[in-house]
């Protein structure tokens, strides 16, 4: 009996497969490699003692979020929005306005 349950039990898909074939991870994981890809042209243009304070936010029709961390930080993002803007244009991407977003922060 114990064989004839073994038979009707399909084996499990590896995981990575599984993730694979559903569509609102696929395109979760494209707006993510895209978000990072952008992260990666902009980053040089970024200040160095900024950059820790800077991460890529998500990607749709609207455009492009940057996520930082302090309005000091969003300010000076404003600032370096048109170089920004300019480098993701020369690497491909269309014009999407860049959003900057202060991240709150939960209480520890």
């Amino acid at each position: 009996m114990k064989a004839d349950r073994r038979a009707l039990v399909p084996d499990a898909l590896p995981l990575r497969q599984a993730l694979d074939h559903c569509q609102p991870l696929l395109h979760l994981q494209q707006k993510l490699a895209d978000a990072h890809a952008r992260m990666n042209v902009i980053r040089p243009l970024i200040p160095s003692g900024l950059l820790a304070s800077v991460q890529p936010g998500p990607t749709d029709e609207n455009g492009w979020v940057l996520l930082v961390s302090s309005p000091a930080v969003a300010s000076k993002l404003r600032q370096l929005l048109p170089r920004l803007d300019a480098a993701l244009r020369q690497n491909g991407w269309q014009t999407s306005p860049i959003r900057i977003r202060v991240q709150s922060t939960i209480p520890g």
